[in-house]
């Protein structure tokens, strides 16, 4: 019978049903064909279809108005947010009221199974994961249809993968890879694998699955999307040539202006990667295409920035940075590539150039405008602060050595450079002033547009009303903290009791020859201030010219006693700066002059030893011969440190049992009362079995050997050598309490 005439025969006899009150049984838990086709066709057209329509339209909803950053790789899936899925919350808790009366009332009816899987749909899109996973495992075990087994299966899949439970999400994985899938369910499948592995970052095994997808998709933007994510991925694994193939399908698969734009964009950067030339020298000709284009107007930025990196990969850095310069001033209202293009010109002086200073101005700005859920931003901000500290030393060294400078002048030659500060600053007081003056009368003479509201939107950025240009805005905000530091919103914020920049003293001070910043000196570079060093603090402010020059000269460090606090500020920044250079920015080679001269400039510091290891490793970085190791085995035999350089070849030539016998030995000597010889063998041995699995049980030996024979402050020293060498140590807490109690006994006698 025809599917026609049998549905209506269902309809008749249904309506034939409640009109004889019931005569016909229609319960949903009968099995008879007549009960059973009334329920099939209202579970059908009354429940499941139309939640199956909302489901599908708040779908079509989330993927209309989805927010894509062009600048990360895209996800495969639209990952559930339960912010952005607001606006159709109630379309899908309408939708899971309307697939409920299926088990509700139509218990007998074939859309069970699938009314189940509409409501582990909808919370999922939800965000409600636990209830989508009972409602997945529901269906699996109950469920009569195998299709309808495997929809809940894939569901379950995306449901641990939102919820990063990754294990789970494969072990689904591998029993959905061996069952007999449908077309959909294969598609669904191979899209939420491809998923999971992109989530985990293997992106070999997620482009191969994305490969075999394809051709289970219908062309539309959701295809040309994932052409478009397949190569990013590409790109990621560095095979630039496949990726520019699926950059070339986005176009033919009904992308909106959006995905062809940026296709075009990864194109070319791939076909830089790629080293064809013929296609590089077509890119001058594209981007000025690019740019002529009237609806790229608000993506000039976007281009400036691709242009940028091009040069950058081909090595011209300089170039590189005017065009992402460029970029910056092109950003219109919408800023969103701003943070990232302050990161690359950032990474390109620190990387390229190793000019840390101008790093740090750009890692400031894009940690301004970058957001923290953003995957570069803990980086980001470790890398700042690793510049903080650099700019922070330098600083230090550069002032405290031009008060040094100052300090040896004699009076009338002091007098005289300090009148000459004095008419600078007064000089460039004047020329800010008359600066400020002219861009209130600017703002004057546009006030009429300004108070009927308008944005300049017409006008280009750098023509703007400050207030209603964002990259301006930005700027300033780094140019204040540059000269102020970082000011909380209150009244008086300039007195001269409020911290201030650290670097404000070296970079703006005029006894290093620096200019304040302003207009004229935006990246000068700014780091807060050091309570324990007042050579970093600009002086308080001072009215006519002998409280200014009053002002300076109490900087300057006249006395025997000013002078040992400025060069102990100095020494501690070269070694400080010293370390940085060899461990954060991984520059041996700025590390060992640094340390040379530290070694120079203070032959008696306390930190020798350590220098001298650290010398010795940075020349072995670099693959040079020193003697650095030899000095520090001559003059400091018996440290941790001299101990470090015979670590490795002790690991492979000691014997355990002679470290055993030897230990043995010394603690006989140190229960009779041999303390003195007990503690010469101790550190002979330390050097001679370290790397043994008895080192620590020899150090803290010996550390107790130094106790006896030596007073609490060798005991001390002792103790918080052995704390800092053997972290991993058992004895570990046994030393803490040694130290602790070292440290009562020496604050009793004071």
């Amino acid at each position: 019978m025809p599917r026609y005439f049998r549905n209506h025969l269902i309809l008749l006899l249904t309506v034939f049903s409640s009109l004889t009150g019931g005569l016909l049984s229609c319960s949903q838990y009968s099995t008879k064909p007549i009960s059973k086709g009334y329920h099939n066709l209202n579970a059908h057209f009354n429940a499941y279809v139309i939640a199956r329509d909302q489901i599908e339209q708040a779908e079509e909803i989330l993927f209309k108005t989805r927010q894509e950053n062009y600048n990360h790789l895209l996800p495969i899936l639209l990952p559930v947010d339960s912010t952005l899925i607001q606006p159709v919350k109630p379309q899908l808790d309408d939708a899971i009221k309307k697939a409920s009366l299926i088990p509700e009332r139509h218990q007998n009816s074939n859309w069970l199974d699938n009314a189940y899987n509409l409501i582990g749909r909808a919370r999922l899109l939800k965000q409600d994961l636990p209830n989508a996973i009972e409602v997945f495992k529901y269906v699996n075990t109950k469920g009569t249809n195998e299709d309808d087994k495997h929809t809940a299966l894939v569901g379950l899949m995306r449901a641990y993968v939102e919820g990063s439970d990754y294990t789970n999400a494969l072990n689904v994985a591998e029993y959905l890879r061996t069952q007999p899938l449908n077309k959909f369910n294969t598609r669904d499948f191979y899209l939420t694998k491809a998923y999971l592995h992109e989530r985990q970052g293997e992106y070999v095994t997620a482009v191969g699955i994305l490969e075999a997808t394809f051709p289970l998709l219908k062309k539309g933007e959701a295809k040309a999307r994932l052409h478009l994510i397949t190569g990013q991925l590409y790109d990621l694994i560095s095979q630039p040539a496949k990726a520019v193939d699926h950059y070339r399908q986005v176009l033919s698969s009904r992308p909106t202006y959006d995905l062809s734009f940026y296709a075009n964009l990864f194109a070319i950067q791939s076909n830089g990667l790629t080293g064809d030339q013929k296609r590089m020298a077509q890119s001058a000709e594209t981007f000025e295409s690019l740019l002529n284009d009237r609806k790229n107007a608000d993506l000039k930025d976007k281009i400036y920035f691709t242009m940028g990196l091009l040069e950058a990969r081909t090595g011209r850095i300089d170039q590189a940075i005017k065009y992402y310069t460029q970029s910056i001033r092109e950003a219109g209202a919408n800023t969103n590539q701003v943070p990232y293009t302050y990161l690359e010109i950032g990474k390109l002086y620190f990387e390229k150039k190793a000019d840390y200073s101008k790093a740090k101005v750009y890692y400031d700005s894009a940690l301004a405008t970058l957001p923290q859920q953003s995957p570069e931003y803990t980086a980001l901000l470790a890398r700042k602060n690793t510049l903080d500290e650099f700019v922070l030393y330098k600083t230090t060294i550069r002032t405290d050595d031009s008060l040094l400078t100052l300090a040896q002048m004699d009076p009338a030659a002091l007098d005289k450079f300090l009148d000459k500060t004095i008419d600078q600053r007064e000089k460039e007081a004047k020329d800010q002033a008359a600066l400020a003056q002219k861009i209130s009368d600017q703002a004057s003479n546009g006030g009429t547009s300004m108070v009927a509201g308008a944005t300049n939107s017409n006008l280009q950025p750098s023509q703007r009303w400050v207030l209603y240009n964002p990259v301006a805005l930005s700027q300033g905000r780094q140019e204040f903290s540059v000269k102020w530091g970082n000011r909380p919103l209150e009244d008086n914020w300039r007195r001269s009791n409020k911290e201030a920049s650290e670097a404000v003293a070296a970079v703006n001070s005029p006894l290093t020859g620096g200019s304040p910043a302003n207009s004229v000196n935006p990246n000068a570079v700014v780091q807060q201030s050091d309570a324990s060093n007042p050579a970093a603090s600009p002086p308080a402010p001072a009215t006519g010219r002998k409280g200014q020059k009053d002002a300076i000269l109490a900087q300057i460090p006249l006395t025997p006693d000013a002078k040992a606090k400025v060069n102990q500020r100095i020494e501690n920044a070269l070694y400080k700066l010293g370390k940085l250079y060899k461990f954060q920015l991984n520059q041996p080679a700025d590390a060992i002059p640094t340390f040379e001269q530290l070694l120079t400039r203070y032959p008696n510091t306390l930190q020798k030893p350590e220098v001298y290891y650290l010398l010795h490793l940075s020349n072995e970085q670099l693959g040079k011969s020193s003697t650095w190791k030899d000095k520090l085995l001559a003059e400091y035999p018996n440290t941790s440190y001299a101990r470090l350089t015979g670590r490795v070849a002790a690991q492979t030539t000691s014997s355990e049992a002679q470290a055993q016998k030897t230990y043995t030995t010394i603690y006989e000597l140190y229960k009779a009362n041999n303390t003195t010889e007990a503690l010469a063998q101790a550190e002979a041995a330390l050097s001679q079995f370290a790397g043994s699995q008895l080192e620590d049980k020899l150090a803290l030996l010996r550390v107790i050997l130094v106790g006896k024979v030596k007073n609490v402050e060798a005991y001390q020293q002792a103790l918080t050598e052995f704390v800092r060498d053997y972290p991993a140590s058992e004895l570990l807490p046994r030393a803490k309490e040694m130290l602790t109690a070292a440290d009562q006994v020496t604050a009793k006698r004071k």
